[in-house]
């Protein structure tokens, strides 16, 4: 099973731009367990999708998309699994391409980011609810309630759709350089002038799924109220792409639910549409 559903020509490594990465892996999962099967659900999708791009007006699998067997998980816990992560994105930025990880919970995006910040000078775009800024959560400094306090110690780093944090959270970030946007701030402002001019010019993105209002996308670990919308999401990612180098995107924390398959197929929309946007800025 590849993204797509791709005829090997346009599969195959070499000449992909794009390769695929899923990562199946939720110990850290603390309320809605599935986001091991979130990968799957979202390549079964992908099959099903239209390759033709309607809002670009262009066929972007001709750019070549590979997808990778998936990552195994690691039973001995987080520190391990994102030690994999890492090695498996760093095999393919050396090889010119474009990593798309997909989770698995949001523990396993450290690797990735790790592994794009050891060949590109980046800042992190992080769109999520969950402000994820816990020092520790359940015995772990890598769990999923912790990835954007543990990005943020080597990385600048902006969060956009955020509305729920620990009291601790909200502490940090008086004293922190992180620039957090709630998800009303950006319903209220449309701050996107703000989020790009907080950016460096090559970035990772890392989008936690429940980004998005639970109306759309109730199948994730731990869905919150008064979320972003379908076009919200695509205005930041479209002008975030026309500012900056995407080196490379993680989408995560899909949890599907059996017979409720809108959720998976958006996932593998905004995945394709994200490749889109990002062959759109390199003018290929």
């Amino acid at each position: 099973m590849n993204f797509g559903g791709l005829a090997s020509e346009h599969n195959q490594y070499d000449n992909s731009l794009f390769v695929v990465i899923p990562v199946p892996y939720d110990l850290t999962a603390s309320y809605q367990g599935g986001a091991r099967r979130g990968p799957a659900a979202i390549l079964e999708a992908s099959a099903n999708m239209e390759l033709y791009d309607e809002e670009l007006g262009k066929e972007t699998y001709l750019c070549g998309i590979h997808t990778l067997s998936p990552i195994e998980p690691i039973a001995s816990g987080p520190a391990g699994m994102n030690e994999a992560v890492r090695q498996k994105v760093a095999q393919v930025i050396e090889a010119g391409k474009i990593p798309v990880v997909l989770g698995g919970d949001h523990s396993i995006s450290l690797g990735a980011v790790q592994a794009v910040s050891q060949c590109h000078d980046i800042s992190v775009l992080h769109l999520d609810a969950h402000a994820d800024l816990r020092e520790s959560y359940q015995g772990t400094p890598f769990s999923h309630a912790c990835i954007g306090r543990r990005i943020s110690e080597f990385l600048p780093l902006v969060q956009v759709g955020i509305r729920s944090m620990s009291v601790e959270e909200a502490r940090f970030l008086k004293s922190s350089p992180v620039l957090s946007i709630s998800a009303d701030s950006f319903k209220r402002e449309k701050p996107i002038q703000k989020i790009t001019a907080n950016l460096k010019k090559d970035i990772y993105v890392t989008l936690d799924l429940d980004v998005f209002d639970p109306s759309i996308i109730p199948s994730t670990g731990t869905p919150e109220p008064g979320g972003l919308l379908w076009r919200d999401v695509l205005d930041i990612i479209g002008e975030v792409s026309r500012n900056c180098n995407i080196r490379g995107f993680d989408v995560v924390e899909l949890s599907p639910i059996p017979g409720i398959v809108a959720p998976d197929f958006l996932a593998s929309k905004l995945i394709y549409r994200m490749m889109g946007y990002l062959t759109e800025a390199k003018k290929i």
